[in-house]
């Protein structure tokens, strides 16, 4: 038996899921013809209180096509510093958008709005324009860790205050919602767009979606095709999609409950911190310094053993919960990790 911690991206998509996607009726998406995308995107459009949304193979094309769709090149896309998009999208921004990234450092995907207000550029001939704030709920780099609505209000408000467009990426965004006991829209709404991720916890095998409004989205469509991001037959994907977000959210809060106890399984385990507050969704990082052994040897015997895990930096281990662990394999999960802390 594997347990395969590495990402919520390792589910495996449903019986309904599949039986849907076997079924569903399609057409040519690229002429606006496939019924079951449309459908798709009318769906999540509503799910994040947006007016449209279109339908994407992955969350770095949903979040690369909204800032080619709010900016010009040689603008300034202000953004968190441990923000998946300056880590984890392949200097996209730069390559694509031919922008520049100016990050400021916040706090669990919170940003002060006093620096996003300072961050912002003055009008003068050597300067970029300031053009686009990215914001991100769940924030990945701290650990699933959720934003408020009220903290996300106030980053909105000082960026629109300030004439900057804002993007959400909301990857995570039903997580978020699930562990704050409100609606996606409540987190969302007041973005200019937003991008959330089929493929991850809701366990679709492909695609995210892109949201905001109408005109919006029709700009974003041109650039989705630019990029090779036109699909024909998209409807045998949007099927899944559609289970994915009827019946898929809903469970989310089981995959938050299994993490909880999971990190204070490992709580219990010498040589191992971690940060129980952090612990808000579906993500447990735990620090693996205190067993003064190395990142690839310590995930090695866990997968000897069974577990796979992740690194995060040189110390930091990430293990996340779906649904395709269940509360009955965290017990096991947790006697492998000890073995292997006490065996280093």
């Amino acid at each position: 038996m594997v347990y395969d911690l590495r990402s919520d991206t390792v589910t495996k998509p449903t019986a309904e899921m599949r039986q849907a996607m076997a079924e569903a009726e399609v057409g040519d998406d690229v002429y606006g013809e496939d019924p079951t995308v449309r459908k798709l995107e009318a769906l999540g459009a509503d799910l994040v209180g947006q007016e449209a949304a279109l339908f994407v193979p992955s969350g770095t094309m949903g979040n690369q096509v909204a800032i080619l769709t709010h900016t010009r090149r040689g603008d300034e896309v202000i953004a968190d510093s441990n923000a998946h998009i300056v880590y984890y999208e392949v200097g996209a921004c730069a390559v694509l958008s031919g922008v520049q990234l100016r990050t400021i450092q916040g706090h669990n995907g919170f940003i002060e709005p006093s620096a996003i207000e300072e961050a912002v550029r003055g009008k003068d001939l050597h300067f970029p324009e300031s053009r686009l704030l990215c914001l991100e709920n769940t924030h990945n780099r701290s650990g699933g860790t959720v934003v408020s609505p009220e903290a996300m209000d106030c980053m909105i408000q000082a960026a629109h205050g300030k004439g900057l467009r804002v993007h959400l990426d909301g990857a995570r965004i039903f997580n978020a919602a699930t562990a704050l006991g409100v609606g996606a829209d409540r987190l969302t709404s007041a973005c200019d767009s937003v991008m959330f991720c089929l493929s991850k916890g809701l366990a679709a095998p492909v695609g995210s979606l892109l949201a905001g409004k109408a005109d919006f989205i029709e700009l974003a469509r041109k650039y989705r095709k630019m990029l090779g991001g036109g699909m024909r037959q998209a409807g045998v994907l949007a099927a899944a999609g559609i289970v994915a977000l009827q019946k898929m959210i809903g469970r989310l809060g089981e995959d938050h409950q299994n993490a909880t106890a999971l990190a204070q399984g490992i709580a219990e385990i010498k040589g191992l911190h971690i940060d129980l507050a952090s612990v808000q969704t579906n993500m447990v990082v735990f620090d693996i310094s205190g067993l003064h052994t190395t990142m690839e040897l310590f995930l090695r015997r866990l997968a000897e053993e069974g577990v796979l895990a992740g690194p995060v930096g040189s110390s930091k281990v990430r293990m996340v919960t779906h649904k395709d662990i269940s509360a009955k394999d965290i017990p096991t999960v947790i006697r492998i990790i000890n073995k292997v802390s006490m065996d280093l």
